[in-house]
This record gives C-alpha cells, structure tokens and sequence, in this order.
C-alpha cells in the first residue's frame, strides 16, 4: 500500500471572497490530503484545511510537521478499524487538525472495503441530499445583496451574516436591507466571530433578535463559560458556540452551562468523524440545538461534514463550503434547490478528479 500527503491550492469564483472578522479576506484554499492506494486504486481518501491559523494557531510549516509526525506513528498495518481506535487516545499528543485528516480518511477506507457509504458503514442510513445553509462573507452592500438574491435564487433560504467586520449599525443596515429584499421567507442568522466584548453583545443581541434573527454564533471570544453563560441566559435568541467547541470537554461544558447555548461541531476542530459523532450523540442526548459545519474546504471535507450530518441530523448544517469551487481536485458534489448533492454511496463520496502534484510525505507497506 502507498500512502501520501498531498497539497494543493484552490480557489472560488470571482464573485465569493472569504472574509471574516477573525480570519480577513483569504485568497486561496491550502488543502491537504492524505491517500492511500493500491495498484493505483484509491483506497482511502482524507482532506483538511491547513491556512487557519487564525482558528488554531498554527501556520503552514506547523501543520505539516504535526500531520507528518502522526503520520509517521501509525500502524498501518492495524486497518483502518484499529487505527480510528488508536486516534481516541491521541487527542493530547496531536492537534486536532492532524487526527481529523487521518480519521476522516480510514473511515473512507474502512467504508470503501465494505462497499458502503461512511453513513452505512457506521450502521444508518445514506441520503444523496442534504439541506445546507449559505454564508455572505464581508463585501459592499450591493454585493451583499447579490449574493443573497442568488442564493435565493437556488432556494437557500438559511443565510448566515458575517457581522463584527465595520461598526454594528453598519451590520443592522445590511440584515434590514436584506429583510426588505427577500421578506420573512428566509432564515437570517449572524456570526460575530467572538469580536465583540460582553456588553457589546448584550446590547446588539436585543436588537439582532427584533430584526428576526434566528441566532448569533460565536458573540465573545472563547474561553470565559461565565460570561457566555451570562449571554446564553438574558439572549432571547440562541447563542451558537464555534470557536468555543474544539473538544468533547468543550461540548459538555457548554451542554453544563446553559440551555441556550447551542453547538457548532467542526470535523477540523474537534479532531475528526469519530469524536464529532460522539459529540453529536452528547448534544442531541441532552436536546440542545446541533449544527454540524465545517471551514471553507474543499469536496474531500465537504462530504465528510456531510456523512456526518446524515447520521447526527442536526437542526442546522454548514455544508456550503465546495460551492463555488472553481479547480477542485476532488468532485461528486452538487448544489442545488437549497440542499448539497452527493450521489457516489462508496466512502464519504467523493472520487480524484485529478491527483494533485505536490507531494509532502509518501510510504509504502
């Protein structure tokens, strides 16, 4: 067996630049995959999103050199069951940017062996669709308005809003100018990227919940519980909880802290399929509000993030991020009628379109 990391850059259209309050305006995808062949067949496919730093704190070079070192301590003898196995007791040893490429791609190896769907492998059900909500980065007011008319268009109608970029009555204007252009009809939530101090938030959190706001995600930064419980409490909107979520201790912290704290699983954050589902099952077993994302990544992520959903079924996805793709080595996935397309049952369903060149680290067993 052959096994590589491969990396690539990919783009979106013209038309969709990604900008956040946290992250700035990002020109390019880095992606990395891991693949493992046999006799030229693809027999495990892995992908993540190595350019975001500003989520993890760690650059191109750190990333790589944590992929490499794991992957170099794996027993790819053991088959991917064991090696999913192993990946459980190594969450302080490596970060989770790393396990989630290995994890997401035994389980499209261990899936592909049995000639099944992630979804059906791990014992439920495979769909080819997947409602999805859309995202309007940072861009001028018309633009703004032109994205969302074109999502619209295509029946998306969950949008979420990046706020916390200019000053919020700037943000209040654009979410009016967006309620007059495309009425109630349209779910509109906002993500704050944790910018905003505490009592910023409980100011604008009122007025975001009289324009219909169906929540703010990630209000503060991360790490005070006191005062996102304080918010969770007095917000009369949930308060959805992304960048906070980056371990199974973070989820049952905030299944603890309030009710109205809602949680935003990230395959990239928290480590891989394995630990999201778990997570997932902690949520959903406790009745909190789910929603199952992912970064802007290409299709290799996109699909994982999707068999994900279809087994979780959360209240809300994030599966935009391979719309709009413009030279994406990976393909199979759709967009369409408000919901994301994947017909390919084998693994997490997605096939090389072509291979890319770069080549970081290769072994053979």
């Amino acid at each position: 067996m052959r096994i590589r990391l491969l990396q690539n850059h990919i783009h979106y259209h013209p038309g969709l630049v990604l900008h956040t309050a946290s992250s700035g305006a990002v020109g390019h995808l880095a992606e990395l995959y891991l693949v493992l062949e046999e006799n030229r067949q693809v027999l495990g496919i892995g992908e993540v999103r190595e350019n975001i730093a500003y989520l993890n704190g760690l650059d191109l070079e750190q990333v790589r050199a944590a992929v490499a070192t794991l992957l170099d301590e794996i027993r790819w003898e053991a088959g991917p069951q064991e090696i999913i196995e192993d990946l459980r007791s190594q969450t302080e040893n490596h970060p989770a940017v790393a396990r989630a490429l290995v994890d997401s791609a035994m389980h499209d190896w261990w899936a592909r062996q049995n000639n099944l769907s992630v979804s059906e492998n791990l014992g439920h059900s495979f769909s080819p669709y997947h409602g999805t909500n859309q995202c309007i980065f940072w861009c001028s007011d018309d633009h703004c308005l032109e994205m969302a008319q074109g999502y619209f268009n295509r029946n998306f109608k969950e949008l979420k809003l990046r706020v916390g970029i200019a000053e919020f009555d700037r943000d209040i204007k654009r979410i009016s100018m967006l309620r007059q252009k495309l009425g109630s009809g349209v779910k509109l939530a906002v993500d704050a990227n944790g910018v905003w101090n505490h009592q910023q938030a409980l100011n604008y959190i009122d007025r975001l919940a009289e324009l219909g706001i169906a929540y703010v995600e990630q209000p503060i930064a991360p790490g005070d519980w006191h005062k996102l419980g304080d918010l969770a409490e007095k917000s009369p909107i949930p308060i959805m909880l992304d960048e906070s979520i980056a371990s199974l201790d973070d989820v049952k912290r905030a299944v603890d802290t309030h009710e109205n704290l809602a949680v935003h699983l990230k395959i990239v954050k928290i480590g891989g399929i394995t630990p999201l589902l778990e997570a997932a099952d902690i949520i959903n077993r406790n009745q909190r509000i789910l929603m199952i994302g992912q970064m802007n990544e290409g299709s290799g992520a996109t699909a994982a993030a999707y068999q994900c959903a279809i087994i979780a079924k959360p209240k809300y996805a994030e599966l935009y991020g391979a719309d709009g793709l413009q030279d994406d080595v990976l393909g199979e996935i759709g967009y369409e009628d408000g919901k994301v397309i994947i017909k390919d049952r084998l693994g997490i369903g997605v096939r090389f379109n072509r291979m890319p060149d770069a080549c970081l680290w290769e072994k053979s067993v």
